[in-house]
């Protein structure tokens, strides 16, 4: 089983609209409303693998509420530690040219003593997976190495970890050794305080991460791609050209194909070719962390992987 874990649960809204003007009235022509957070993506594409996942996190509310509402009519599993709070609401505009504008929350601040009681129900569900990813920012009141210590207990059960964040998160998170980590370009970017770096350059600074311990690192490269570093070599895959329609959840959607992929103990080139396939297919959908997998047979085999070193 893979256990998703959301640490900042939230309701997504996907609103199209002709062209988005700041400062004047802005008509809406759509809304598609999904139960998100990044690690709901993740599982939620997981599902649509055929894979058997579990959904945990944080959700509290009218919001949370309708949350779950959504989740049992999707028929994802979920298992949420419940608060007295109310769960977050975050929002994509798309206009007709796919610009995208995201509004995101930050959400409420959570007491210490529930993140405790909600570390310690995690560690329960944690003995029944196989592979575990954690996703995306943490609520306010969350201490910054909250990652870190989850990532322990994960290693403590001899499981497999994937880490996606970002900012200080990320950084002491990866103090623990996470097995793969997914930063983006940009993130990589900001880290090293190089604008537009190159290939080279993401490969030089992501192997630094496999010398602490980190066994894979997939570096997403938007529509360029993305690259694969570990120990065993560097290689880099590239999508065909498509006709993106939301690239919002795409990155959920790759950690996703990397859980699945781990979980089946793929080869480091499948598993780079499956991710990127996996996440092209999700930027051919409107709705967030949403794949068919046709478009991911079709895609699959038109990825160019070339192996660097």
């Amino acid at each position: 089983m893979i256990l998703t874990i959301t640490l900042n649960v939230a309701l997504d809204k996907y609103y199209k609209v002709p062209s988005l003007v700041n400062g004047e009235v802005n008509r809406v022509e759509k809304v598609i409303p999904t139960a998100g957070g990044k690690g709901l993506n993740v599982a939620r594409v997981v599902n649509e693998l055929e894979s058997t996942v579990t959904a945990t996190g944080i959700v509290g509310g009218h919001t949370g509420n309708l949350i779950c509402e959504m989740l049992d009519a999707e028929g994802l599993t979920y298992d949420f530690f419940k608060v007295p709070l109310e769960s977050r609401t975050c929002i994509n505009i798309v206009d007709s040219s796919r610009n995208s504008t995201e509004i995101l929350e930050a959400g409420e601040r959570i007491d210490p003593d529930l993140v405790t009681e909600f570390l310690n129900k995690v560690t329960d569900l944690i003995c029944l997976a196989d592979i575990v990813t954690l996703s995306g920012s943490a609520m306010k009141g969350m201490p910054e190495d909250i990652y870190y210590h989850l990532i322990s207990i994960v290693k403590e059960q001899n499981k497999q970890v994937i880490l996606d964040t970002s900012g200080n998160l990320f950084a002491k998170g990866i103090l623990a050794a996470p097995t793969l980590i997914k930063p983006n370009r940009q993130e990589i970017e900001q880290m090293i305080q190089i604008k537009n770096a190159s290939i080279e350059e993401i490969i030089s600074f992501c192997e630094e991460y496999i010398t602490l311990g980190v066994k894979k690192v997939v570096v997403s490269l938007g529509a360029e791609g993305a690259l694969l570093i570990t120990g065993n070599g560097v290689w880099k895959g590239e999508p065909p050209k498509i006709n993106t329609v939301n690239t919002v959840g795409s990155g959920d959607s790759m950690v996703g194909a990397l859980a699945v992929g781990l979980s089946k103990d793929y080869t480091d080139e499948i598993l780079l070719r499956y991710s990127i396939a996996v996440s092209a297919a999700n930027t051919l959908t409107e709705s967030t962390g949403q794949i068919n997998r046709e478009d991911v047979s079709k895609l699959y085999e038109k990825v160019t992987i070339t192996k660097l070193s």
